[in-house]
């Protein structure tokens, strides 16, 4: 009897610890651990840095609303912009670096250049996210094949791992990103599709090779 008692004193102290703990978490503490969970389920065991990236925490936004040019708040004026960051893209073509916004809103995916907004992505037509096992910080964001898109989006994201979360859990599509191992087919428009491979190096790097892939080291 005593046994089951101290077992059972045990259990509610427990309890009201565990809500004592919840009461006293602060939004911003739920909204950190809500989005690791989404990052664990996603990367862990999966892609290299995924264990470096567990204690640092995942800011709202890398650039706010400000930063960005008052032509391109007017284009997307009515969207609730929940996050910015600079990233790099590789035209489908050639693979030419660029500098350029990834916007997100409550709704879509916006690609940014300046004063223009280069590619709009509707979060309902979003068919997949695909980054690869390696650390490097590339990011395709697959479209349907339709007339309103030019192809695949390939960019290069500073912090991948929260910049993935973000787009999964806004577009509430977790389920499609894909962590891939040594290549990644991505579709370029008009019916035709691109190779990325990935390899390990010395030096970080992104180049067209002499077969016309795009390689990322």
């Amino acid at each position: 009897f005593l046994m089951q008692t101290s077992e059972l004193l045990q259990k509610i102290c427990m309890r009201n610890l565990v809500r004592k703990y919840c009461r006293g978490v602060t939004a911003e503490r739920k909204a950190q651990l809500q989005q690791k969970v989404v990052t664990s389920a996603v990367f862990r065991g999966k892609k290299e840095g995924y264990a470096q990236s567990i204690n640092q925490p995942f800011l709202d936004t890398r650039l706010k609303v400000n930063d960005i040019n008052p032509k391109v708040l007017q284009l997307i004026q009515g969207e609730n912009i929940k996050y910015v960051t600079p990233v790099i893209k590789y035209d489908r073509n050639g693979f030419k670096a660029r500098e350029r916004l990834l916007v997100l809103t409550q709704s879509s995916a916006y690609v940014v250049e300046v004063a223009k907004v280069k590619q709009k992505i509707d979060y309902s037509t979003l068919k997949g996210i695909s980054t690869s096992n390696l650390s490097d910080g590339i990011v395709v964001i697959h479209v349907p094949e339709d007339n309103k898109q030019k192809g695949d989006v390939i960019l290069q994201c500073e912090h991948v791992f929260e910049t993935v979360t973000k787009l999964c859990m806004l577009a509430n599509k977790q389920s499609l990103v894909k962590v891939v191992q040594g290549s990644l087919r991505f579709r370029i428009g008009s019916g035709k599709e691109g190779t990325m491979m990935f390899t390990v190096g010395k030096e970080p790097q992104v180049f067209k090779d002499k077969t016309g892939q795009l390689t990322v080291v």
